[in-house]
C-alpha cells in the first residue's frame, strides 16, 4: 500500500516530492497502449541546474533557487506579504469573498479529487489533488498569518514555511487547468481553481515568477506589439487580406472583411492564434457574416484584432490593462457591441470578469460568438445543406464557455441542425473536462511541460474523444469541434502527440467552419480532411 502524502511534506527538502514512474498513469485503450509506459521526458540537467524542479520533475514556472540564505529568506518574506494581501479588501477586492469562504469552509471530503482529470489521469498521485495546494496554503495562513496561528496550528495542521515549500507551491499551481469542476461539484462550494489561481496571482505580483509564455510571450508582447502573436497592425491586416483572397476561392466570389469602420453593429474580435494558425476560422467568419448581411467590422488598432487575455489565468492586474484597451477600441468605434470569437478564455476575460471593471461608457454590451451564430443559423435567411457535413462530428466544451459561463445549448441547436452524425461525449455540458490545455497549458511548452500536458493534464480528453467515436471505422473521418482557439491548439497537440490521425482518423476545427461547410451554394467545401490548406 502506498504511503499518502501529508501538506506538510511540501517543506521537506528532496530531489522530488511525487514521481511519475511507468505504468502509473491510467491505461490507454488499443492502439494507444504503447503510450501505457510513457513518462514526462527526463529534464536535461544543464537545462536545469539554476532552477526549481524537485516538485515532479517538471518545468513549468521556470524559478530559478535563490544562491545564498538571504535570497531565501528575503523571498520567503515577499510571500508572506503577497498572501497577507491577498486576504485585504484593497489589494484584492475582485475575489476576497469567494476566496476567504473557500479558505475557511473546505470538509475534505475529497469529492473535488474523484472529479478532477489531472488527478485520476495520474493514477492519484497525492499532490494533484485539488484539495492539496489549497490546504498547504491554508495551513501556512493560519499559522503565519492569523492571530495564535502558531499555537492553533499544532491543531489544525502544522507545516513549515521554507523556500522548498513556497518554490513546490508555485509549481503546483501550474497544475490545475483551472477547469472548475472541483467548485461544481463540491457540495458547499469550495472553489480550489479560484484558490490555485490566486496562488498564481500572488506568485506573479509579489515575486514576479509567472510561466514566460503568459506574461513576458503572452501579456507583455500583447501590449506593447498589438498582439500576443507578436503581429502588429499591418502585419495583422496583410494576414488577413491573404485569407479574404482564400475565401473568394471557397466562396466563389468576393468576401469583404472591414477594417474600422465606425458606427459598425458588431466589433468581432477574433483571438489572434486563429489568423495565423487557424485562418479558415477568421474567413469562415467572414464569409458567414457577409452572407448573413450583418454590420461588423474588426479593428487594426493594437490589440483590436486579438482577444488574447492570458491575465485571466495569472494576474488581475494584467486582466484589467487588456479588457480596458478592448473596450476603448470599442467605444471609440461607437460600436454597439462587440462578439466575441471563438477564444473561450477571450469570452470569460472580457464578460463575466471584466464587468467588475468596465463601467459608464466602456461597458459595452458583449456577446458570445456561439449565440451570434445560432441567431445566424435558426434565423431563416440563409439555407444548409446537412449533408454536406456527413461526417462523425463530437463537441468539446471549453470550461470557460460552457461551465463558467453557462453557454451550453446554443453550439448544439446549430450542430443538430447541420451535422446530422452528431454525437455528445460523455459527460457533456458543464459536466464535460476540460481539454488539457486550460489556463495557458496550451502554450505552455519549454523544458517538458508539453510532455506532461499531453501524457496527464490532456489524457482524460483524449479518452473521452476516443469514447465519442468508438464505433466509427478507423479510416472515417471523424471531426472534434472545438469552438475555442487555445482549446483547439490542445487537442491539435494531443492528436499530433498521439498519432491520432493516422491511428484514429481525428481532425479538429471551429465550429464556424462547420456552418460555412454546410452553407447552400459554396462552391468549395472549407472543411478538407487530409489535405494541406494553401496557406500551409
Amino acid at each position: 500500500m502506498k504511503s499518502l502524502l501529508k501538506p506538510a511534506d511540501i517543506s521537506v527538502p528532496s530531489d522530488s516530492l511525487c514521481r511519475i514512474e511507468p505504468g502509473d498513469l491510467v491505461p490507454l485503450p488499443a492502439p494507444y497502449d504503447d503510450f501505457n509506459s510513457r513518462v514526462p521526458a527526463p529534464l536535461k540537467a544543464d537545462r536545469v541546474k539554476n532552477l526549481e524542479t524537485s516538485l515532479d520533475d517538471t518545468v513549468a514556472v521556470c524559478i530559478p533557487r535563490p544562491q545564498t540564505k538571504e535570497e531565501e529568506d528575503a523571498l520567503v518574506l515577499k510571500f508572506l506579504s503577497g498572501l497577507k494581501k491577498l486576504f485585504e479588501k484593497e489589494n484584492n477586492w475582485t475575489f476576497l469573498q469567494q476566496l476567504t469562504l473557500s479558505m475557511e469552509h473546505c470538509a475534505r471530503c475529497q469529492t473535488c479529487s474523484s472529479a478532477c482529470p489531472v488527478f485520476e489521469m495520474s493514477g492519484g498521485k497525492d499532490i494533484y489533488r485539488p484539495i492539496f495546494r489549497s490546504e498547504v496554503l491554508r495551513r501556512i495562513y493560519r499559522k503565519y498569518l492569523k492571530p495564535g496561528g502558531k499555537w492553533l496550528s499544532k491543531v489544525q495542521g502544522d507545516i513549515d514555511l521554507n523556500w522548498t515549500a513556497i518554490a513546490r507551491l508555485a509549481e503546483l499551481s501550474y497544475r490545475c487547468s483551472l477547469c472548475r469542476r472541483c467548485a461544481a461539484v463540491c457540495p458547499i462550494g469550495v472553489d480550489n481553481g479560484l484558490i490555485a489561481h490566486e496562488i498564481r496571482k500572488l506568485f506573479s505580483q509579489e515575486l514576479g515568477f509567472a510561466p514566460k509564455e503568459l506574461h513576458e510571450k503572452g501579456t507583455v508582447l500583447h501590449l506593447r506589439s498589438g498582439s500576443s502573436t507578436g503581429m502588429n497592425p499591418p502585419a495583422a491586416k496583410d494576414s488577413v487580406e491573404f485569407i479574404q483572397e482564400e475565401m473568394e476561392e471557397i466562396a466563389g466570389g468576393p468576401v469583404a472583411i472591414p477594417w474600422d469602420v465606425e458606427g459598425a453593429d458588431i466589433l468581432l474580435i477574433h483571438n489572434a492564434g486563429e489568423i495565423l494558425a487557424w485562418p479558415e476560422n477568421v474567413g469562415a467568419f467572414a464569409i458567414l457574416f457577409q452572407a448573413a448581411g450583418l454590420s461588423w467590422t474588426l479593428s487594426s488598432e493594437a490589440a483590436g484584432y486579438d482577444a488574447v487575455n492570458y491575465g485571466l489565468w495569472y494576474d488581475d492586474v494584467q486582466l484589467a490593462r487588456v479588457a480596458l484597451r478592448h473596450a476603448d477600441i470599442a467605444r471609440r468605434l461607437k460600436v454597439k457591441k462587440i462578439v466575441l470569437g471563438e477564444c473561450g478564455h477571450a469570452h470569460k476575460a472580457l464578460t463575466v470578469v471584466a464587468d467588475r471593471i468596465l463601467t459608464g461608457d466602456l461597458n459595452i454590451p458583449r456577446e458570445s460568438a456561439l449565440v451570434t451564430l445560432e441567431k445566424i443559423v435558426t434565423g431563416g435567411k440563409l439555407k444548409f445543406n446537412p449533408e454536406k457535413n456527413n461526417f462523425p462530428v463530437t463537441l468539446h466544451d471549453p470550461c470557460n464557455v460552457v461551465r463558467s459561463m453557462g453557454i451550453v445549448e446554443p453550439q448544439r441547436r446549430i450542430l443538430r441542425k447541420i451535422a446530422p452524425r452528431f454525437r455528445e461525449m460523455t459527460p457533456h455540458g458543464v459536466e464535460n473536462y476540460c481539454c488539457g490545455g486550460g489556463s495557458g497549458f496550451a502554450i505552455m511548452s519549454g523544458y517538458n511541460f508539453a510532455d506532461w500536458r499531453n501524457l496527464v493534464s490532456s489524457r482524460k480528453k483524449f479518452v473521452q474523444i476516443l469514447n465519442a467515436f468508438e464505433n466509427e471505422p478507423q479510416d472515417v473521418p471523424k471531426y472534434v469541434c472545438a469552438p475555442c482557439s487555445n482549446c483547439k491548439g490542445a487537442i491539435r497537440d494531443m492528436i499530433h502527440f498521439y498519432d491520432a490521425e493516422a491511428r484514429s482518423g481525428l481532425y479538429y476545427g471551429g465550429l464556424v467552419e462547420l456552418i460555412v461547410n454546410a452553407l447552400e451554394g459554396m462552391p468549395k467545401p472549407i472543411i478538407r480532411f487530409g489535405e494541406k490548406p494553401s496557406w500551409e
